[in-house]
């Protein structure tokens, strides 16, 4: 089974979280879904090493600390999405920094629900449990 790994970087805007995505380039990719940052370890790399890397090579923002999501499996492929979620730098603003994406950006909790892919979902409510859990 393929494995890639990820972050969900969040930011609070008052009562309100926003959290960043990316959409993969391409024409073929004019219609895809949203994502979160992610790539394939390099070898003897690890999973939350994996995730750190992909976020700062796609969008050009770096990670503190990080907690574990777990992982989704993908319906229609063999590929498993392991995330690490954590605050993203106050400063933080998201570009495109790779040819892999042509987006970056922040979306509030509510939007990113629709745009993110289907398989990616249960991510933002891991997100939302843990930050509730937090207080």
């Amino acid at each position: 089974m393929k494995e890639s790994a990820g972050t969900l970087l969040y930011r609070r805007r008052g009562s309100d979280v926003e959290v960043l995505l990316v959409h993969p380039s391409g024409n073929y990719n004019r219609k895809a879904p949203w994502s979160i940052p992610k790539g394939v370890p390099n070898p003897g790399e690890d999973l939350e090493a994996a995730a750190r890397r992909e976020t700062q090579e796609e969008t050009g923002v770096g990670c503190g600390e990080l907690v574990a999501l777990g992982f989704v499996e993908y319906r229609k492929s063999r590929k498993r999405v392991y995330c690490f979620a954590g605050e993203a730098p106050e400063d933080a603003q998201p570009r495109c920094c790779s040819w892999e994406v042509d987006g970056a950006e922040f979306f509030p909790l509510e939007r990113a629900v629709e745009a993110i892919h289907p398989d990616q979902a249960p991510f933002l409510e891991r997100l939302s449990q843990w930050l509730k859990d937090q207080g």
